[in-house]
């Protein structure tokens, strides 16, 4: 009679230490020892398939040395999903995109949807895949997936995830049509001089970096404004480096730099410009000044130029903050920003494996403060308001030249 205990509990002693092959082996060579029956009660025993100890018992019966290295045979195992599912990936990608959440500059980001809906998301486009497989593919392209939780973002819209849903309508929209679609915003001020900046980068052993002990700023230094547009649709970077104050007049020239040195000529047939910006700042909803120069810019270009405003408390959900300035801060973290010169050599060096390339000047144009927009020439502006929240979308088109 065979022991089915004793078999088994040989294999649980040895199980810890067996590779695939060997788990087959092993019960291929105790289903032999035990004769007629062994394969039933050694599978039973070992939880190891029939078929499996089958392939064990042809293995041992040829005698033949494995490959070297080699647990499977050539060609064995089950094709990844995203092989026998191509698009599989992308698509998951995209569905993630309008639910990133956390600190844009982290190396890691999480998603606040869960594995289920994002499974039941997939399998709307036509794709199948397990929960523990969404699991594994978010982490490889860089996410943690977690539970929903409070988070500090300021007051939550009740329409808040329904303009993030026509804000990415926009942009396909526009991409689809060959238009350029933007994300604009301003970065920290930074101080310039010989200041700790946060990072660290090699250097010699006991050899640190000099700085200052206070962050007191130096007067023929000053700060600087970083205004930065990020090409959604080329994955490029234009970054506009102010010394004055950060107003809308400077927000719109940062565009008009980066239209006249790039947009022009990556989108030659181009008649209008998709703006996603923040709700807030020199680009914000309320801000009379910001219209009005989108006003001069459009009857300059002869764009149409849609804007598209995220909620208000969602400044960090904007594209720009974790598709280019989180590249900029890990980039020059460690360096402290002693000139306007090194401040532009920095931000242009900024790359990613993806593609990203960075291109930034000086802008040493003076914007003054609390200009006053009148009533009268706010009725000037060619405005069309959107039907759905008309304060966030809309498009200011080029005047018609008077006679």
């Amino acid at each position: 009679m065979i022991d089915g205990d004793a078999i088994k509990a040989r294999f649980e002693r040895l199980s810890p230490f067996l590779d695939e092959r060997a788990r087959r082996l092993f019960a291929a060579n105790e289903a032999m020892a035990a004769g007629w029956g062994g394969v039933t009660v050694v599978s039973a025993a070992t939880g190891v398939a029939r078929s499996t100890i089958g392939r064990g018992l042809a293995e041992l019966q040829s005698q033949s040395a494995p490959l070297s290295g080699r647990i499977r045979r050539p060609g064995g195992g089950g094709k990844p999903k995203t092989q026998t599912e191509p698009g599989l990936l992308a698509a998951l990608e995209e569905l993630v995109q309008s639910a990133i959440r956390g600190d844009p500059e982290a190396a890691l980001l999480w998603v606040s949807r869960s594995q289920r809906h994002l499974v039941r998301a997939l399998a709307e486009r036509g794709f199948s895949a397990s929960q523990k497989l969404v699991g594994r593919l978010l982490r490889q392209l860089g996410f943690s997936l977690q539970a929903n939780r409070k988070t500090r973002e300021g007051a939550s819209h009740p329409d808040r995830n329904a303009q993030f849903e026509y804000i990415n309508e926009k942009i396909k929209q526009f991409q689809a049509a060959g238009q350029p679609a933007i994300s604009v915003d301003t970065k920290k001020k930074e101080l310039v001089g010989d200041f700790k900046n946060g990072g660290r980068e090699l250097r010699p052993k006991g050899d640190p970096e000099p700085v200052r002990v206070h962050d007191f700023k130096i007067p023929e230094l000053g700060k600087v404004a970083p205004y930065g547009v990020y090409d959604i649709t080329a994955n490029s970077g234009w970054v506009n480096i102010g010394i004055d104050h950060d107003t809308a007049a400077f927000a719109v020239e940062s565009i008009r730099r980066w239209w006249h040195a790039l947009g022009k000529t990556r989108y030659l047939s181009s008649t209008g410009l998709l703006i996603t910006a923040d709700c807030g700042g020199s680009n914000g909803v309320r801000v009379r000044l910001w219209k009005r120069e989108l006003q001069t810019f459009a009857n300059e270009t002869g764009l149409s130029i849609t804007v598209a405003h995220h909620p208000p408390g969602t400044s960090k959900w904007n594209r720009i903050e974790h598709r280019l300035f989180a590249f900029i801060t890990q980039n020059w973290r460690g360096k402290p920003l002693i000139s306007h010169e090194v401040i532009v050599q920095l931000i242009g060096s900024t790359r990613t494996d993806k593609g990203l390339d960075v291109q930034c000047c000086i802008d040493e144009n003076e914007y003054p403060k609390a200009i006053k927009i009148s009533d009268a020439e706010m009725a000037a502006i060619n405005l069309a308001c959107d039907d759905f929240h008309s304060e966030w979308n809309y498009t200011i088109s080029p005047q018609s030249p008077t006679k």
